[in-house]
């Protein structure tokens, strides 16, 4: 009776030590897995800020002052800043970057020591989603300001320009790619640390 009493607990210590590796393992696993996304926000996110922030292009446009007369050949400048929806662009792209930066440092230091505790769990998700919020208006607003360049609006007389300053609209295409690509993985983010909590929560 005995002899099968220690054979018993020793199958459930097994069991349990078993569960506890498996335990370990995903924590790592997902630990992993959320380091190598906020690295690869940080570097969309950077990288979008800085193809936007020095993007700039000038081009020699004839204007035409008065009927009959030749045209005026004028050099033109194309920058970042004579937007504002381009500024908020970069702003935002900076400080998303900054944030992932500072993150990934946090998420580190903590994979070295104690598991972090669910109310911070819920302020990292809650910061993320902010980032993703203001990365995808940040998105909505450059795109639409590069749509009008590039097709012009007839009904209120905005001519696209994207014909003569195709560098500068091209370049500000990339940037907004990469900043939409980064913007996923911060979705990524917040549904690997909701699933976290959620694991941490029903344990």
């Amino acid at each position: 009776m005995e002899n099968q009493k220690g054979s018993n607990d020793g199958k459930i210590d097994g069991l349990e030590s078993r569960g506890r590796e498996v335990m370990v393992a995903n924590q790592r696993t997902t630990g992993t897995c959320e380091s190598l996304l906020r690295i690869l926000a940080l570097a969309l996110t950077l990288a979008a800020a800085i193809v936007l922030g020095v993007n700039k292009q000038s081009k020699v446009v004839p204007i035409k002052l008065v009927e009959g007369l030749p045209p005026l050949n004028v050099s033109v400048p194309a920058k970042w800043h004579y937007l504002s929806a381009f500024v908020y662009f970069v702003v935002v792209n900076a400080v998303a970057s900054a944030y992932a930066a500072v993150s990934l440092v946090l998420s580190l230091a903590n994979r070295g020591g104690k598991s972090s505790s669910s109310s911070s769990r819920l302020v990292v998700i809650f910061l993320d989603v902010i980032m993703v919020s203001l990365l995808f208006s940040s998105i909505g607003a450059a795109g639409a300001i590069g749509l009008m360049g590039r097709e012009g609006n007839k009904h209120v007389q905005w001519k696209k320009v994207c014909n003569t300053f195709g560098k500068f609209c091209g370049q500000a295409a990339v940037a907004v790619i990469l900043s939409l690509l980064g913007s996923i993985a911060f979705v990524f983010l917040v549904m690997l640390s909701a699933r976290s909590l959620h694991k941490k929560i029903t344990k």
